[in-house]
């Protein structure tokens, strides 16, 4: 099978092309950058009707990773989060119905759910609002039942839970995920969306404000720095190694075939074990050898508490299974080097 990986010379996407080569498949690489793996590279934006055109001859099936990711810095990048992600993937898809191309495995994520499951010892599970500021500001992190205001417990998330996008990106990311499924439906399209937790690794972009909490901290320790956590550290997340989830787009890229048409599956695309922030950060300098982490009780407006996933679905249909485990997926990122941030 020949695959279109979008975003393929970045963080994600260069892992994802080495899994397909591993499992004899030919990749084209799309990226604005050129590609170290990959000889058939097409240097170029997602968002170029011709430049996407030509990427996608002679190809059966395309997996998307091409975005700008992470929470950003302020409002004011809304514009450029919709261009490259949104305008990106419909400009793609444009091009894949002319083509005729109808296999599509799309790099989606955890933060559509918003804020995790939670239950209430009262009112059962609930679905709690973004956070008061009042209450952050005066380091109350936990959100409340909407109903009583009693502590929840947090809980995972299946991939029927409603969507509530919490800020840009995330809203981006779900847009992503409508217009394939509306891609789908138009052309006899089988589509998989892959919700990745918080993926991690090796290669992880340095000194970005685009780059996820793992490369933040990681870039901490390289200069000597300790580590900030913000709020208290117990938000709950799952973390993924890449290359983990370079294998689970592999195994959808083969499976995606035998998938019904016209319509999207999500799978929720986690390592199954929830760690905090706090813990991650401290194995994290632990293995580095750096300084231990400073909790600030800082916090991002947009961020969510706890959202932590059951991946069983995509164990069950696909049989992939995370083979990375966190202490030694941290200790190989600790002495791992992270790529320039526009690298």
């Amino acid at each position: 099978m020949r695959v279109l990986v979008t975003g393929g010379a970045g963080f994600i996407g260069s892992e994802v092309v080495a899994a397909l080569v591993a499992r004899g498949h030919e990749t084209v690489v799309l990226d604005v950058r050129e590609s170290s793996r990959d000889r058939r590279s097409v240097v170029g934006d997602v968002r170029d009707r011709e430049t996407v055109a030509a990427a996608l001859r002679g190809v059966d099936a395309v997996c998307h990773q091409a975005a700008m990711v992470g929470l950003g810095t302020d409002f004011a990048d809304a514009p450029a989060y919709v261009s490259c992600n949104d305008l990106g993937t419909a400009v793609l898809l444009a091009a894949m119905a002319d083509a005729g191309i109808r296999d599509l495995v799309l790099a989606g994520s955890m933060v559509v759910y918003g804020e995790g499951r939670y239950d209430c010892p009262v009112h059962g599970g609930v679905r709690p609002g973004p956070r008061p500021v009042a209450a952050l500001e005066a380091g109350r992190f936990e959100p409340e039942c909407p109903r009583c205001g009693r502590e929840l417990t947090p809980g995972l998330v299946s991939e029927d839970a409603p969507a509530d996008p919490r800020n840009v990106y995330a809203t981006t990311k779900l847009a992503q995920e409508h217009l394939a499924a509306s891609w789908a439906r138009a052309t006899g399209g089988r589509a998989v969306a892959l919700r990745y937790h918080n993926v991690y690794g090796p290669g992880m972009p340095r000194d970005t404000p685009y780059a996820g909490v793992a490369s933040f901290f990681r870039s901490a320790l390289e200069r000597g720095e300790a580590p900030r956590v913000f709020e208290d550290g117990r938000q709950r997340r799952d973390f993924v190694h890449v290359r983990d989830v370079a294998h689970a787009n592999a195994l959808a890229l083969e499976a995606v075939r035998d998938r019904a048409t016209g319509v999207l599956t999500p799978y929720n695309t986690g390592s199954g074990t929830p760690h905090t922030v706090g813990e991650m950060a401290g194995e994290l300098a632990a293995a580095h050898g750096g300084p231990a982490p400073v909790v600030t009780g800082e916090f991002r407006l947009g961020d969510v508490r706890h959202v932590t996933a059951d991946s069983g679905r995509l164990k069950t249909e696909m049989g992939w299974k995370p083979e990375v485990g966190f202490a030694e997926g941290m200790a190989e990122f600790a002495a791992a080097g992270l790529r320039g941030a526009g690298a």
